[in-house]
């Protein structure tokens, strides 16, 4: 397979590197402000990502490369100097720190990852100002951002995420990309238990006594009501009210008129539930709160997944988990009674063989941080190794359009063509 130079910017633990390694290429720079990320990065790879962005020089401190990636944090654009031109106009952003490297360098493919809603931000001024950036500097791009998700190749995680594809082709800006990602695995492929584990984990991942107590009770509502397909979120302290406050906006006041329905017509047993259960006193507030977004697909909460969130407890159906975010609302997998450990964690973002017993270590491996809280963000802010490395052979093959890529734009001492 030929090799190819890639640098990784904003590269966290090395989601992209873990792509581009495992596709060919060789990492001649990497960039990361969070110190526990650094340790991490250097432990895995042999390299250090020490370095502020901010402070890299693009014609000293930049090695030629053909790829250059970057889940580059979302900031506001400012509205300012509109009129001044498409640089003024990110100025400050973290984005312009990819646009001034972009300009030196000129490689020939981006790969760059955000949060959906980067489309949307700014009623789409963001988008289109990244956009126009881009062309501007010469990188031809699809005719629309793609959103795309680990579940679409067989994942189990619902994670969206703009994936931004470009090709250096100063000639040609106008003219989209025809990038074609295979995203035709059926979907009743996915399962949460393709990434756990049935046998005994660490004690610290089972829920508390507390939380089963909790979802126990809400367990007894579910099976009790007599409604099994909640379109609402259920708010017990309004069971009781007469109706919702009309000074409210409406959304809420909708909300609210359910729940009182909901009170009125299962009134007996709610009674009793909320009797059992001291009327929830010894809850937290926000475990008074409930949410089941799982249709009749499964009959009880420890048949799903479920989350501790601060909109209440959320329940969701086994196929595929929600995005990976902090710590706190680590999905719990209902059949173990149990939240997700590290390495799994690292399975559902495709890092291979997670571990973090470093006599374990391989080739095949990555060594997650030893500190839960840090694994488990880190891991949250990561880009999907797969979903990246699927986008990228499609970038790559793209390039048959025109030619196999045989120079990067500025000579290196390395081997400049791309494995398609």
């Amino acid at each position: 397979m030929e090799h190819f130079d890639f640098i990784d910017l904003f590269s966290g633990i090395g989601g992209f590197h873990q792509a581009m390694t495992q596709l060919g290429g060789h990492c001649v720079l990497a960039s990361e402000i969070d110190p526990f990320c650094n340790v991490l990065y250097e432990k895995n790879y042999g390299i250090s990502s020490d370095v502020n962005v901010r402070d890299l020089n693009e014609k000293t401190d930049i090695p030629n490369h053909q790829v250059l990636c970057g889940g580059f944090p979302c900031q506001s654009f400012s509205k300012a100097g509109k009129q001044a031109g498409l640089t003024d106009q990110t100025r400050g952003t973290l984005f312009f720190e990819i646009a001034r490297i972009l300009r030196d360098k000129h490689p020939e493919f981006i790969i760059l990852e955000n949060v959906r809603n980067l489309v949307s931000h700014d009623k789409g001024n963001t988008w289109k100002i990244i956009q126009s950036v881009l062309k501007d500097i010469g990188y031809r791009l699809e005719p629309t951002p793609r959103i795309i998700s680990p579940h679409q190749f067989g994942i189990p995680q619902l994670r969206e995420r703009v994936i931004i594809l470009g090709k250096y082709e100063p000639e040609n800006t106008e003219i989209p990309l025809n990038i074609h990602i295979d995203c035709s695995i059926d979907k009743s492929q996915n399962s949460i238990y393709s990434v756990l584990t049935d046998k005994k984990v660490e004690d610290k991942y089972y829920i508390s006594e507390y939380e089963e107590k909790v979802l126990q009770a809400w367990n007894e509502f579910y099976q009790g009501i007599n409604l099994k397909v909640i379109g609402f979120p259920v708010w017990t302290q309004y069971f009781k009210d007469e109706k919702a406050d009309e000074t409210l906006p409406l959304w809420k006041q909708e909300f609210i008129n359910k729940n009182i329905k909901l009170y009125q017509e299962n009134k007996q047993f709610l009674d009793m539930w909320l009797s059992k259960y001291n009327n929830l006193k010894d809850f937290t507030p926000t475990h008074r709160k409930f949410e089941w977004q799982a249709g009749t697909a499964i009959n009880s909460i420890w048949e799903g997944v479920i989350q501790f969130r601060p909109s209440g407890i959320r329940v969701k159906v086994p196929t595929c988990f929600p995005a990976l975010v902090a710590m706190v609302q680590i999905p719990i997998i209902g059949k173990y009674k149990r939240r997700l450990t590290v390495e799994e964690a690292g399975k559902l973002q495709s890092f291979p063989n997670p571990t973090r017993d470093e006599t374990k270590m391989s080739k095949n491996s990555f060594l997650c941080d030893s500190n839960d809280q840090q694994a488990y963000k880190q891991f949250g802010n990561s880009v999907n190794v797969e979903v990246i490395k699927n986008c990228a052979k499609a970038l790559f093959a793209c390039a048959k359009e025109k030619e196999s890529i045989t120079k990067a734009s500025k000579p290196t001492t390395r081997s400049s063509r791309v494995a398609v």
